[in-house]
C-alpha cells in the first residue's frame, strides 16, 4: 500500500475520531468571536453616544469604556487564536500518531503475508523435488521393464519350444512396462501442475512485496 493511500485512511480516521471535538470547538470559537465583536460595537456606540452628548466628562468615560472593551476584545481574540494553534497542533499530532499505527499495523500484515507466501513456496517445492525423484524411479522402472522386455523378445525368438512361457512372460513384461508409462505420465502431470502453482505464488509474492 502506497503512503498516499495510508495518509489519507488516517485522515479519514482521524475525522472521524475528531468530528464531535472539532464541532465543540468551532461552537466555542464562534461563541468567543461573537463576544469580541460584541465589545467592539458597544465599544463604538458609546464613543459615539459621547460624542453626540459632547459632555467632555462622558466623552472621557465612554474613552475608557471603548478602550476597556476593546482590550477585553483584543484579549478574547487572542486567546482564540492561541486555542487554535494548539487545537490544530494536536490535531497534527494525532494524525501522526495514527499513521504511525497505520504504518505498524500494514508492516505486521506484509511481514505475515511474505512469511506465509515463503512457507508456501517451501512446501511447494519440496513437493516438487519429492514428486521429481518419483519421477526419476519411475523413469528408472520403465527402463528396467523395457529391458526386460526386450530380453523376453529375444529369449523368444531363440526359444520357440518355450513359446507359450514367454508369450505369458512377454504379456506380463508389457502390462509391467504399460503401467509404468501410465504412472510416468500421471507423475508428470502432477509435478506441471505443482510447477505451475509455484510460478503463481512466486509472482503474487513478488508484487506484494514491489507494492
Amino acid at each position: 500500500m502506497s503512503q498516499q493511500s495510508q495518509q489519507s485512511q488516517v485522515n479519514e480516521q482521524s475525522t472521524t475520531t475528531a468530528s464531535p471535538r472539532s464541532a465543540a470547538r468551532r461552537r466555542q470559537r464562534s461563541t468567543r468571536v461573537a463576544v469580541a465583536v460584541a465589545l467592539l460595537v458597544l465599544a463604538a456606540v458609546l464613543v459615539a453616544g459621547g460624542i453626540v452628548a459632547g459632555s467632555g466628562l462622558l466623552q472621557a468615560v465612554t474613552g475608557v469604556l471603548a478602550v476597556v472593551l476593546g482590550a477585553a476584545a483584543t484579549k478574547i481574540t487572542h486567546s482564540e487564536l492561541l486555542q487554535s494553534r494548539r487545537d490544530a497542533a494536536r490535531d497534527r499530532a494525532q494524525q501522526a500518531a495514527d499513521y504511525a499505527a497505520l504504518t505498524a499495523k500494514r508492516s505486521a500484515e506484509n511481514a505475515a503475508f511474505a512469511a506465509d507466501m515463503k512457507r508456501r513456496i517451501a512446501d511447494r517445492q519440496e513437493a516438487i523435488s519429492q514428486l521429481e525423484q518419483a519421477l526419476s524411479a519411475a523413469q528408472r522402472q520403465v527402463a528396467e521393464q523395457t529391458r526386460k522386455l526386450n530380453a523376453e523378445a529375444r529369449r523368444a525368438d531363440l526359444a520357440e519350444r518355450r513359446h507359450g512361457e514367454v508369450e505369458r512372460q512377454l504379456d506380463e513384461s508389457e502390462t509391467r512396462a504399460a503401467e509404468a508409462i501410465v504412472l510416468v505420465a500421471e507423475l508428470e502431470a502432477e509435478l506441471d501442475t505443482l510447477r505451475a502453482e509455484l510460478a503463481t505464488w512466486q509472482q503474487a509474492a513478488a508484487k506484494r512485496a514491489s507494492a
